[in-house]
């Protein structure tokens, strides 16, 4: 049950935002156990972002929870495919994409906890 929201200080297209799902779709699947079938995503284009003092350039950052365990060597390899993502969809460069990580004990959905 994982949730991926991204933070983007850019506007996002209809074609950007679909090619975005579709490739972090596919990505989740790096973290053992995760696929689409239970992937949430979230878009928030035109965020006010600055990094370094500085918003002149495109920025992102990605939130990722994971309902489980983490898994270091996996979400090394994951946030090495985020900021490709990032980078040929959305012309973010690698350096200007932070991605954080939260593994998350109790997840709620269809009125309980799993």
């Amino acid at each position: 049950m994982p949730f991926i929201n991204s933070k983007i200080s850019t506007s996002v297209s209809a074609e950007q935002e679909q090619a975005l799902k579709t490739r972090l779709g596919q990505a989740i699947s790096i973290v053992p156990g995760k696929s689409e079938n239970w992937l949430m995503l979230g878009f928030e284009p035109n965020y006010n972002l600055y990094f370094r003092g500085d918003n002149s350039e495109p920025l992102a950052m990605v939130d990722v929870s994971v309902f489980g365990d983490e898994d270091a060597a996996a979400f090394s390899a994951l946030t090495a495919e985020i900021c490709k993502i990032f980078d040929e969809v959305m012309g973010i460069a690698p350096d200007h994409v932070y991605v954080k990580y939260q593994t998350v004990k109790y997840w709620g959905w269809n009125s309980d906890n799993i």
